[in-house]
């Protein structure tokens, strides 16, 4: 077998043509021209005034009722802050207490001594409970109707301007 080698210079091959998308026009349909009766155009435009004035109306609602929402969470955040300076008020009061009352059992001298201190804190604390949960129970009503009256004042006001 004989290996031929050619040394002639090989030629440059030339690149493809790009791909061209055929060129061509839409067809152009002439349109008939038609008039829309009087009666149709007025019903529409009474149409679009109604929805433009609702559209204000509700928007208006909406705007004052998130007014209300923003006033209520305020209310109500303050309440809740109330309320928890109360209960931790609660809590503070009967922790001394309870300090106080080991304190008076550590100086008793004798049993007697000390069924009489328990049978007193416990008279104490009894009515010190009471008065506290009474506190607590109006302060939480309290909040409650503060927070609750502007807020069905504000949506009941809110849906009548929208009706």
């Amino acid at each position: 077998m004989s290996d031929t080698v050619s040394t002639a210079p090989k030629a440059k091959a030339k690149p493809a043509p790009a791909f061209e998308m055929p060129k061509f026009e839409a067809p152009k349909f002439d349109v008939p021209k038609f008039e829309v009766p009087t009666a149709y155009r007025e019903f529409a435009e009474k149409g679009l005034s109604q929805a433009k004035e609702n559209y204000e109306k509700f928007k208006s609602a909406a705007e004052e009722a998130t007014d209300v929402l923003e006033d209520t969470y305020a209310t109500a955040s303050k309440g809740a802050a109330t309320y928890g300076q109360k209960v931790i008020e609660t809590a503070r009061a009967n922790t001394n207490a309870a300090f106080d009352f080991i304190g008076e059992l550590l100086a008793a001298k004798s049993y007697s001594d000390v069924l009489e201190i328990s049978t007193a804190y416990m008279h104490k604390q009894f009515d010190t409970l009471t008065a506290q949960s009474k506190d607590l129970a109006a302060c939480a009503q309290k909040v409650a109707t503060e927070t609750a009256e502007p807020l069905k004042e504000g949506f009941a006001s809110a849906m009548k301007k929208a009706a």
